[in-house]
């Protein structure tokens, strides 16, 4: 059985698969009412790449683990794909809806972790 800390790590690796940049981890698991114990957050450089993006971490989460998003939402029109993990949310985001949801401000009481990018 694949742990939270396991499938985190393989959902940074399939973003990084499709260069997927800003990837930000929150960690939601010590506040009340949260919907998630913890968010991921990266975006790409266009809708084209989001979706690949999200293709790429359901694929590379499902062949290392076996496990699949219970549903991803957002593929069309690919500004902000969500893939659902169930503790685990994933966000793909293109850099001006980023920077307009501010998820990371909005849950600022979240510990917040950043992942450095591949080059």
């Amino acid at each position: 059985m694949t742990t939270d800390k396991e499938l985190r790590q393989l959902i940074i690796e399939g973003i990084h698969e499709r260069k997927g940049r800003g990837v930000t981890v929150l960690d939601l698991s010590h506040i009340e009412y949260a919907g998630a114990s913890c968010f991921i957050i990266a975006e790409g450089t266009s809708t084209t790449q989001t979706v690949a993006i999200a293709e790429s971490v359901a694929e590379y989460v499902r062949k290392a683990s076996g496990v699949k998003p219970f549903a991803v939402d957002g593929e069309a029109p690919g500004d902000w794909v969500i893939l659902d993990y169930g503790d685990i949310w994933v966000h793909i985001f293109l850099p001006e809806t980023r920077a307009h949801y501010n998820l990371e401000d909005l849950w600022s009481d979240a510990k917040i972790s950043r992942v450095a990018d591949l080059d």
